[in-house]
């Protein structure tokens, strides 16, 4: 590309032979660097350009129109648009992949007969490329078709069978055709499918175009194949960065940079904690850190931070591995869906991940003592507990239905802090709580699920539904004021006639201490709502 300075590749390249490298953008506000002080490209399609002859000071998309009017005056091209179609490579060289149906005669190629077809991989004894470079099929024996032509050697990529693979589900035995004409008028097509835009625009573009054809040629029934599809959010990235004075191996901290002339690195996230560099690690991270000096606030070097796309350039990607092995697969798995509504871009933060992490100590503490002993009993569920559980069961599964999965975490939260409140260890409470967690946290509930004593797995079991009834409130709570102030609170039945109410209110223990030497004028009532008591 020749623009080393903006394109990391290019620029890895350039330092290692030691090439000139040119500064041509540069941020709003900074100054240009001196390339022997820079250690990662600026790859950002923003920004001042600068060594650019007519365009310097234009901002990018500036320079851009600007280049093309120069173009355009001086004759030797014009402004156009371009239309893309993502049109993926469909030849892989390698051996997995469904091999093509294509014969050499003369080094020309033939489609096979459909009676020669399906045409099967055959065994190999190596799946790498062959020594002269031809893709693993050139080391299969006798690879060619029943007249011994050649046979192709690459193969279809993943999404050339996968493309079609919805309707390969409704007739999946069926050994005579792709599918039957019966199987697909019964199915039709896909309800719902969930997938991020970058799939979208991938797989499913092709799972169309296949659809598509099939439904020319008269094989499904339907001209779509998806009723549904939800592009489910991308997990952005939280960057550190470190600040170098410029000319120097000195370092100084996020808050004290703007009093320094400093070029802006990213630094791995593992060695930042809470923004808090640990600066040995930053040391042992690269050989040309190795004898770095850093200017703290604090005795702390403190990382700026930003939420960005995760890219290992930009050293901010989360390895997943690590965390479960920290938290578990459940802590993750719920606080990815906790992170934010489904079809939204949600940033990463580590931090958050802790408060998912003590929810489910929490709610382990509901069945199991300090050391681990298993505590339910057969006790009654109160009517405030059932309604604490069903209360859950409801809002679970509308946000379920909803795909709405963070405020469906939200509401375990509150279940089992309420429930632990409670101080609840009972079997008719806990057992479909777990049940309904299940989808959300398989690990610790199939663990819970064995405790009960039950044979099969918990993701056999019917997911619970709620009782209405228990969610009925029998009694209220009246805020009982005196002259507009409230004072205390009376628990009443929701049916209490309202005469009744106001003699509950008058004759009340702590109603004394705020009439004594009053004389109450009038008493109010609104039913549900509030008990006023008029005094002077």
């Amino acid at each position: 590309m020749a623009v080393p300075g903006h394109d990391s590749r290019d620029f890895s390249f350039a330092k290692h032979f030691k090439l000139p490298i040119i500064q041509v953008v540069v941020k709003q506000g900074d100054e240009p660097s001196n390339p022997s002080d820079w250690n990662d490209s600026y790859d950002s399609k923003e920004g001042i350009m600068i060594n650019s002859g007519f365009i310097n000071g234009l901002c990018v998309p500036d320079a851009i129109k600007a280049t093309i009017e120069k173009i355009e005056e001086m004759a030797i091209g014009e402004r156009t648009i371009n239309y893309r179609l993502r049109d993926a490579i469909f030849s892989r060289q390698r051996y997995w992949g469904e091999p093509f149906p294509i014969y050499y005669n003369d080094g020309m190629p033939y489609p096979m007969d459909e009676d020669e077809l399906p045409l099967k991989l055959p065994k190999v004894e190596s799946y790498l490329p062959t020594s002269e470079g031809n893709p693993p099929l050139a080391n299969a024996h006798k690879w060619v078709t029943k007249d011994g032509y050649p046979l192709e050697t690459n193969t279809m990529p993943g999404f050339a069978g996968s493309s079609g693979y919805y309707l390969r589900y409704m007739d999946p035995h069926n050994k005579d055709e792709y599918f039957s004409k019966e199987a697909n008028n019964y199915w039709q097509d896909v309800d719902l499918y969930i997938g991020g835009d970058e799939h979208a625009a991938g797989h499913l573009i092709y799972s169309r175009f296949w659809n598509k054809f099939l439904f020319d040629i008269g094989l499904v029934c339907k001209d779509e194949p998806f009723k549904k599809l939800i592009n489910q959010g991308k997990i952005q990235g939280r960057s550190s960065f470190v600040y170098r004075i410029q000319g120097t191996n000195t370092f100084v901290s996020y808050n004290l940079h703007k009093e320094y002339k400093t070029q802006e690195l990213h630094v791995d996230i593992d060695l930042v904690d809470n923004d808090v560099m640990d600066i040995e690690a930053f040391k042992n991270w690269r050989e040309e850190f190795k004898n770095a000096e850093f200017i703290l606030e604090d005795e702390k070097y403190i990382c700026g931070h930003e939420i960005e796309k995760m890219s290992k350039s930009k050293h901010n990607v989360q390895n997943p591995d690590a965390l479960i092995e920290k938290y578990g697969a459940d802590t993750l798995r719920l606080y990815e869906m906790f992170l934010g509504p489904l079809e939204q871009d949600k940033p990463w933060d580590t931090h958050g991940i802790e408060g998912v992490f003590r929810f489910l100590r929490k709610l382990w503490r509901l069945y199991f003592d300090d050391n681990d002993n298993f505590i339910l009993n057969e006790e009654k569920p109160s009517d405030g507990e059932l309604k604490i559980l069903h209360t859950a069961v409801k809002k679970v599964t509308s946000d379920i239905e909803r795909f709405s999965f963070n405020t469906g975490v939200s509401a375990f939260m509150i279940c089992v802090n309420e429930l632990s409140e409670q101080n609840c260890h009972k079997r008719k409470i806990l057992e479909p709580l777990a049940v309904l967690l299940s989808p959300y946290a398989p690990h610790i509930t199939e663990e819970i699920w064995a405790y009960f004593g039950y044979s099969n797995s918990i993701s056999q079991i019917d997911y619970p539904i709620h009782n209405e009834a228990y969610l009925t409130e029998s009694t209220f709570e009246y805020p009982v004021s005196f002259n507009g102030k409230m004072r205390f609170k009376i628990n009443l039945s929701v049916n209490m006639p309202t005469q009744e109410i106001e003699e509950e209110a008058l004759n009340a223990e702590e109603t004394k201490k705020w009439t004594e030497g009053k004389t109450v004028k009038k008493v109010i009532v609104v039913p549900n709502r509030i008990i006023n008591i008029v005094v002077n």
